[in-house]
């Protein structure tokens, strides 16, 4: 029987982060609909709703975001991984911040807020000091996002103890992962298309970084910052609008259509269009008040960031161990499910299907998702199933 091996699974960032950010997508989900039908209580600092959404945001992504840094920072840098007893002790202190937002100690509000945001303060302290001892100025833009992200952390725990609810930080916590998976989204999506069209033998190629990316990502920090203010409603959602529209118009260029036989490809661009597709419904909502924007914030939450992140999470386990960037039946189920999962509790969560209502569906399906996402990659991440071609990094 082969075993997890622990020189295996701190050997690099992806795997124990990508193990944890899968399991808790489950977790969480399956805790957040006990709590809604009144199954369980938990008594941590936060209202259910905040933390169902601080830890969607603040938990699942920055686990995400931990292992997809931690891996491609030393690519970017040339220097040696973190690994071993610290990368351990990193995947202990996010743990720790889950566990205390739960509330399973009963600990001052801001030890709870210490020991929750310190962990992402850790991580930006850690990339930083690698891309400023080597050099690597370009991607300081990322730890800068990282940066802002820990300051929305912050205000969230600050914002709950103070008023007793989030507002400001919630949507400064959707706007820096949104700017976050346009950024990386916009290097990853036409890089990744490119090096399998070229393969095709292809001739109309993905478009090169250009105007359109500048204005894509000009026109969406401003249009963000405005929501996130809760500026001008009829400004804002123009500006969300004009946004969406960028991305809709960046997405074409990079000639979504032609990597329709492959799914780990296919899975990032249809990601990448919830994009466009959740900033329009929260323009809408933006503009009508008697339009709630828990459509387009679900677009954007589970398909978007649900969808990017756990397309990327698959294709760098498949690569990082040395298989093959094929996704499999089980992976293609996988993140259909996920996207299924934002469509229905965008467009029907008040409707009954198979029994349940619409929210309830949603959950099940994004639980089915990263169950299967879970039971595919878990054997890889924890070193129990080596590849069986040259290149294998188990």
């Amino acid at each position: 029987m082969i075993r997890p091996r622990i020189s295996v699974i701190f050997g690099m960032g992806f795997r124990p982060f990508f193990t944890l950010a899968t399991g808790f997508a489950v977790i969480a989900i399956v805790l957040w609909m006990a709590m809604l039908s009144g199954h369980w209580q938990h008594s941590g600092p936060l209202s259910q709703v905040d933390w169902h959404v601080h830890e969607m945001l603040f938990g699942y992504t920055s686990a995400v975001l931990t292992g997809f840094l931690l891996t491609a920072v030393p690519n970017w840098t040339g220097l040696p991984p973190i690994k071993g007893w610290p990368l351990g002790l990193g995947a202990a202190h996010w743990i720790a911040g889950r566990l205390v937002m739960l509330g399973l100690w009963e600990l001052p509000d801001l030890i709870v807020m210490v020991i929750d945001t310190s962990f992402l303060a850790v991580v930006s302290v850690s990339v930083a000091i690698q891309l400023i001892v080597s050099g690597n100025w370009r991607n300081l833009v990322v730890i800068g996002l990282v940066g802002l992200l820990l300051i929305a952390d912050v205000a969230f725990h600050i914002e709950v103890m103070s008023f007793g609810i989030a507002d400001y930080s919630r949507r400064a916590g959707f706007a820096v992962i949104l700017m976050l998976i346009i950024l990386i989204g916009g290097r990853i999506i036409p890089s990744f298309t490119r090096n399998w069209l070229v393969k095709q033998k292809a001739t109309s190629l993905p478009a090169p970084f250009g105007r359109i990316d500048i204005l894509a990502l000009a026109v969406s920090f401003v249009a963000l910052a405005m929501w996130v203010a809760q500026s001008n409603p009829r400004a804002t959602a123009v500006a969300l609008g004009l946004a969406a529209m960028c991305h809709l118009i960046r997405l074409l260029g990079w000639k979504p259509l032609r990597v329709r036989r492959s799914a780990i490809l296919l899975m990032l661009h249809a990601a990448y269009l919830c994009l466009p597709v959740g900033l329009i419904l929260l323009a809408l909502a933006t503009r009508d008040p008697g339009l709630s924007p828990a459509s387009g914030l679900h677009i954007l939450g589970m398909g978007a960031i649900g969808g990017m992140t756990a397309a990327v999470m698959m294709r760098a386990s498949l690569g990082h161990t040395g298989r093959r960037l094929v996704a499999g039946p089980i992976l293609t189920v996988a993140i259909t499910l996920i996207f299924g999962a934002a469509l229905i509790r965008a467009v029907l969560p008040f409707a009954t299907l198979a029994g349940l209502t619409g929210v309830q569906f949603a959950s099940c399906l994004w639980i089915v998702g990263f169950g299967l996402i879970c039971m595919r990659m878990w054997p890889w991440l924890l070193g129990l199933a080596p590849a069986s071609f040259p290149g294998s990094a188990e």
